[in-house]
């Protein structure tokens, strides 16, 4: 049996700077198990979503996603709950009267950027013309596939890493080097 809670209300919390005066993401959070809501440059929310390292997240999706994460906003739980956590996500989430299309999936509609938050950045999506020639006609084998898939991996993270340096991002990236040959980014 779950504790009965009051669902903490969005509007009532306070906005965090996803980005703090130092360039750094936000380390309020870091190790502390909770629902977050990440809003872009104008405070229109993007995402809601829960995790048992909200600072882990918040990096993960500040890749992902960084033209949308701008603030932030927290509720921390002491101990695990998935119930109490989905609870406070979906409450966040009906609170809006024009919920993220991120999360549209939680109230039975389709949520074609969800992916783009929660999962590794594909590079395949990301090719280049000459880099999908590369791929599908002169790599031969998977070897040679794998080269092409961490050349446009390479590439997909400098890309990334120059828009975060233009935000005076401090907070240090690394990406995942195994993942590269499969043409994923996550970080490590």
């Amino acid at each position: 049996m779950t504790p009965e809670i009051s669902l903490p209300i969005l509007a009532s919390l306070e906005y965090y700077a996803y980005i703090d005066d130092y360039g750094e993401v936000i380390a309020d959070f870091q190790g502390k198990i909770g629902v977050y809501a990440i809003f872009n440059q104008d405070k229109i929310i993007q995402f809601v979503g829960y995790s048992r390292d909200i600072y882990l997240s918040l990096k993960q999706h500040l890749v992902r996603q960084p033209q949308n994460c701008y603030w932030v906003k927290v509720q921390t739980i002491d101990r695990p709950n998935r119930t109490i956590l989905e609870n406070i996500e979906n409450a966040w989430i009906n609170e809006n009267p024009h919920p993220p299309l991120t999360n549209a999936d939680s109230l039975g509609g389709v949520a074609m950027d969800k992916q783009k938050w929660i999962n590794a950045i594909d590079v395949k999506g990301l090719m280049t013309p000459e880099e999908q020639n590369n791929y599908q006609n002169i790599a031969i084998d998977e070897f040679a596939k794998s080269k092409v898939l961490k050349n446009v991996a390479r590439r997909v993270e400098e890309e990334i890493l120059a828009i975060l340096e233009a935000r005076g991002v401090k907070t240090q990236i690394r990406f995942n080097p195994k993942l590269k040959e499969a043409g994923l980014l996550d970080l490590k």
